[in-house]
């Protein structure tokens, strides 16, 4: 437990470098392209567009989804999911990516992976400002539920950093671990109901297990905040409790791992 309150204490006293240093790398990953900063949001864009023509015209699944236009369902399940999974992707080979520039300064080293992240999540507040004047156009005007939709934006940047400090230590000592991690995004982003939701059609014990996945509870919860007006996580407080307790797990282990392999870096590097 000393472990996690160290990196905890880390993140708080690192909040301006992280700040800086986010917005320094988002500079960085914008500066070759003519319309730099935007390509945060036409990119998503483009890509929610050929979702939204495969999934939604395509396979003519266009149907409404819970009561919901098909378009509106599926931007807003999405809607975070570009954020997470370039976070976990950037995030987990940040450090031995980043290492040799900070190895012989006084730098917390579990800082790394927390400012790759937040200059993803400036993105995502960006995009999804954009997604919500989308739907106040549709007819989906803002309601005392953009509270829980805050709750929901907090919880997917502490879940990302939950994942990516025991996976950024990880990747270090086995680089392997970064192919494995892709292909696992991967099989979550088709699993997960943030395209296609069949999930009532199939045997009650598998969409127990279904629900287990982190990813159920933020699409479900951004769809509660912007279009459902429901108050998901008190309809569902065993689930939202099974989440806190997931991510308060990752950050122990991770918490573990970085520590004791964080002096050792250089000899992984």
């Amino acid at each position: 437990m000393r472990a996690l309150l160290n990196i905890l204490k880390e993140q708080v006293n690192s909040f301006y470098l992280i700040q800086r240093l986010a917005k320094f790398q988002l500079r960085i990953d914008n500066q070759s392209n003519y319309l730099g900063f935007l390509w945060e949001i036409l990119n998503p864009a483009i890509q929610m567009a050929m979702y939204w023509f495969i999934f939604g015209y395509i396979m003519r699944r266009n149907d409404p989804v819970d009561g919901l236009p098909y378009a509106f369902w599926m931007l807003a399940g999405i809607s975070f999911w570009f954020f997470f999974n370039k976070s976990i992707l950037q995030g987990s080979k940040s450090i031995y990516q980043k290492y040799s520039m900070v190895a012989k300064m006084n730098f917390p080293l579990s800082a790394i992976p927390s400012y790759i992240i937040m200059s993803k999540y400036y993105s995502h507040l960006f995009l999804l400002g954009a997604i919500m004047v989308v739907f106040w156009i549709g007819g989906y005007y803002p309601s005392i539920h953009y509270f829980e939709l805050i709750i929901f934006v907090l919880w997917s940047y502490i879940l990302a950093f939950a994942i990516t400090l025991l996976t950024s230590t990880l990747t270090v000592v086995v680089r392997d671990l970064q192919m494995i991690i892709q292909s696992v995004l991967q099989a979550m982003f088709f699993i997960s109901p943030i395209l296609w939701d069949r999930s009532g059609s199939l045997p009650e014990w598998l969409q127990s297990i279904l629900m287990l996945n982190p990813i159920y509870f933020l699409a479900n919860g951004y769809r509660a905040g912007l279009l459902t007006q429901e108050w998901y996580i008190i309809n569902n407080w065993e689930l939202a409790l099974y989440n806190v307790g997931l991510v308060i797990v990752l950050l122990w282990i991770g918490s573990k791992a970085h520590y004791k392999f964080r002096h050792r870096f250089s000899d992984f590097v």
